[in-house]
């Protein structure tokens, strides 16, 4: 069962369990004796750039309404921070990019585990598992400029975290918020706690649903999902400096793309955590950590339930496909700190498995269940890594961070054949065959404190090696590098070497930084789509660019932002532009705040991008005509009723513009868009969100 938030009445709904919303009821009956340390006050403003905190980092309060309209997926609110873009297919479950940087070069992480997608093509991508109001923390790392998270992150690290609950006495917490907006934009999600001095009960239940958008010249685009997720998480504290959490979730959901032959009619999510921390210890050993995860995506794709099959496309008769990918991981790390040097050491290791099976339709009885047809294991992934990363005070305002990590990759092909569109089947000339890696990573940054001022300067070069991830392996099929059996065969792993470099400053008035970036990419893995059936490859790479921020108040009311992101790459070996590149980016926006009100306007301008390699990609998508630039105007405001209680409502696409991003996928021929069309945005968008915080 699930639940549904209206003002004014509850409602039941198959979907998750119906002890969620007794728990959730029961929190509001439940004196909150010392809930002061947990409940915050609320800000009165909407959230429209996201500034970096530190060197490389940018840390954010994903509860905090932000625009464009909150978020339904990870790769939506990453677009609010400069650097990120996301792939686009339709209203949501994006796939987030990263200076240009896509897939398993940026490393998603959910508490510390990775929740992996099935679908092939990525549908069901990482990111669309992922509902950032669910969780207390974002922090994002840019560049190779960290070892201690897992391996093959050369674009960056992005955490999405729950804190744990803390309660002195016997206490309880509530936060909540609902969502309405135009399109049929609903959402609704509860999050509470209840505790004491030895442990806590949290609950977190979400829903979210939207219909079908219409672009800026009122065409219904093919766009509309439901999902939702529910996890709980239980907490035992016998003292302040110990913590062990078991936690666990569920979730599904469906979505429909104008930018995809077939659409998600599943998104089955479960997890499961056990996370064990020790902190304080009193010695050089500082801190022990330890966890434990386990992840299933269990994804339905068909071409029927939420359209109608093209009976001139190439699937013109009802068809379906499951597949699913289990992934456990394991963490173990330890904090030693002495005068001048803090280190954290610790090991890694994570296995993956990925299965499918097809499904037929009968014109007698409609479309016959996937569960009549034995699961197929096609591939099987592991990780070990070893890691080591250490923070030095050289003097008073001089640092050195520098890390080192070294992985053990290794994946296993079962496919026996390959079954092309027509039915047709050949034998897979790597069948039972492994492939294994020993892959080493590190880097070094130096930081600056300037004398008298508030400013930090920093230079840093980090090198990754980063194993070809599930989509590069086994979804480009028979066809790998020239003279290679298949992708399996032959494609190399990547080798990134980056240099990072700027300058952060921040005093109570103005918060103003620069980043830039250069690297080297040996061994680009590359998808080429010119041909009769896509080919993988490895090609040399240059990248570039960098982002800068602005925050600065006028005065005691008034308040401006602006920021900038620029990403360039160019295929060295061919002499070509690197295809998926976005093109550059400003948002600026001016907030009036006073008392408990504000009011604010953004305004996100884009360049066109010219630079492209028509035909290549990555598996997601790929380039096939220059994009126009454009710039949206958006307004927003919100007021604080109380301490606990904000509304805050906005209108994105005020001028009702029509336009398409850049990254994103060709039009569907079964929604009616041409070849090579552009998936547009939404016309002029109405919401209005409600948060509460008990």
């Amino acid at each position: 069962m699930s639940v549904s938030f209206v003002p004014g009445a509850v409602s039941v709904r198959p979907g998750f369990p119906l002890s969620a919303l007794a728990i959730a009821c029961g929190l509001c009956t439940i004196t909150p004796l010392h809930a002061e340390e947990h409940v915050h006050e609320l800000p009165p403003t909407v959230i429209t750039a996201i500034q970096q905190s530190s060197p490389l980092t940018v840390v954010a309060d994903p509860k905090d309404p932000r625009q464009p309209v909150p978020a339904s997926d990870a790769a939506d609110y990453l677009k609010t921070i400069p650097g990120f873009s996301a792939i686009r297919s339709g209203g949501s479950n994006s796939d987030p990019v990263l200076r240009g940087m896509f897939g398993s070069r940026l490393l998603l992480l959910t508490d510390g585990g990775q929740m992996l997608g099935a679908c092939p093509g990525r549908m069901d991508a990482p990111s669309s598992y992922i509902s950032p109001e669910t969780y207390d923390l974002l922090t994002v790392t840019k560049g190779p400029q960290t070892v201690i998270w897992g391996p093959g992150a050369s674009a960056g690290v992005v955490r999405f975290e729950r804190e744990p609950e803390r309660f002195g006495e016997l206490g309880a917490r509530l936060h909540a918020s609902v969502l309405a907006g135009s399109n049929g934009r609903f959402d609704r999600l509860i999050d509470g706690a209840v505790g004491g001095e030895q442990g806590y009960l949290r609950v977190m239940a979400n829903r979210s649903h939207s219909e079908d958008y219409d672009n800026g010249d009122g065409d219904t685009i093919a766009s509309r999902w439901d999902k939702w997720n529910s996890d709980v998480a239980l907490g035992w504290t016998p003292d302040a400096d110990t913590l062990i959490e078991l936690s666990a979730g569920r979730g599904d959901g469906e979505a429909r793309y104008a930018g995809r032959g077939m659409d998600g009619t599943q998104f089955k999510r479960e997890s499961l955590g056990l996370r064990v921390e020790r902190s304080n210890l009193g010695g050089v050993l500082d801190k022990v950590e330890a966890k434990v995860y386990y992840n299933y995506a269990d994804h339905i794709m068909d071409n029927f339930r939420l359209r109608v099959p093209n009976p001139t496309s190439m699937m013109a008769m009802p068809m379906a496909s499951q597949v699913d990918r289990r992934t456990l991981g394991a963490r173990l790390a330890a904090t030693w700190k002495w005068d001048d040097v803090e280190l954290i050491t610790g090991i890694d290791a994570q296995r993956s498995e990925h299965r499918a099976r097809r499904s037929t339709y009968s014109m007698m009885t409609g479309y016959t269940d996937a569960d009549r047809f034995p699961w197929n294991k096609d591939a099987l992934m592991h990780n070990y890594g070893a890691f080591a990363e250490a923070t030095w005070s050289l003097a008073e305002r001089d640092r050195l961070v520098s890390g080192a990590r070294v992985d053990r990759a290794s994946a296993k092909d079962y496919r026996q054949s390959f079954r092309s569109m027509m039915g047709m089947t050949r034998p897979n000339p790597t069948a039972g065959e492994t492939r294994a890696e020993t892959l080493p990573s590190g880097f070094v940054r130096y930081e600056h404190d300037l004398a008298g001022s508030p400013t930090t300067l920093y230079a840093g070069i980090g090198h990754v090696q980063r194993f070809p991830d599930y989509w590069e392996l086994f979804s480009a099929g028979l066809n790998g590098p020239a003279g290679s059996r298949n992708a399996f065969d032959g494609i190399e792993p990547e080798k990134t070497t980056q240099l990072d470099i700027g300058i952060q400053y921040q005093d109570d008035k103005l918060q103003a930084w620069a980043s830039a970036y250069a690297g080297q990419v040996r061994d680009y893995i590359l998808f080429d789509y010119r041909g009769m059936s896509t080919q993988a490859d490895n090609v040399d790479a240059r990248i570039m660019g960098g982002e800068l921020g602005v925050a600065y108040a006028l005065d005691s009311n008034w308040k401006a932002d602006a920021t900038l992101a620029y990403a360039w790459g160019k295929n060295s070996s061919d002499g070509e532009a690197l295809p998926q590149m976005p093109p550059l980016e400003a948002r600026l926006s001016l907030t009036y705040a006073r008392d408990d009100w504000s009011v604010g306007a953004l305004w996100r301008v884009v360049d066109s991008q010219g630079r492209i390699a028509e035909g290549r990609g990555n598996v997601v998508g790929q380039d096939f005509a220059d994009s126009a630039g454009f710039g949206v105007l958006s307004l927003n405001g919100a007021y604080r009723v109380s301490q606990q209680v904000k509304l805050s409502a906005g209108v994105d696409n005020l001028l009702d513009k029509r336009y398409a991003e850049n990254l994103n996928l060709a039009g569907d021929a079964g929604f009616g868009f041409p070849a090579d069309t552009r998936i547009d945005e939404p016309g002029r968008t109405l919401w209005a969100k409600v948060d509460f915080d008990f």
